[in-house]
């Protein structure tokens, strides 16, 4: 069996990741001017809204849940090289992908669901 500590670490990766990977898609939604115009509508501005409240709500759960279990010098270590990786990553998807609605949600409900994971592992 996998000791639980190694779990949540690689929960947090994979869910530092995700929140870069979102942080980095969603900063090319501002200023509005920039958007495309499905992305001008109220629709588009709900699912911008709504995707940076819950992305924001899972990324505080996870912090909250690996505060006490990741060391902080892994979580650092760990958490920067992901930072570091997501811009290359983020590269071999589509601009399509990357500039609609689709990866918004996609990376987000990445986040949320590792987020979830992170705390049902318990």
């Amino acid at each position: 069996m996998v000791h639980p500590h190694w779990t949540w670490f690689g929960y947090f990766l994979a869910g530092v990741l995700a929140i870069a990977l979102y942080g980095l898609a969603v900063s090319g939604h501002f200023p509005a001017e920039g958007r495309s115009d499905r992305m001008r509508g109220t629709d588009g501005a709900a699912v911008l809204w709504g995707t940076i409240a819950a992305t924001a709500f899972a990324a505080a759960a996870m912090l909250v849940k690996s505060w006490w279990v990741v060391p902080w010098y892994v979580a650092v270590i760990g958490g920067g090289a992901m930072l570091l990786f997501a811009p290359l990553l983020l590269q071999r998807f589509p601009d399509s992908f990357v500039d609609g609605r689709t990866g918004l949600i996609a990376f987000s409900a990445a986040t949320v669901t590792l987020a979830g994971l992170m705390w049902l592992s318990a």
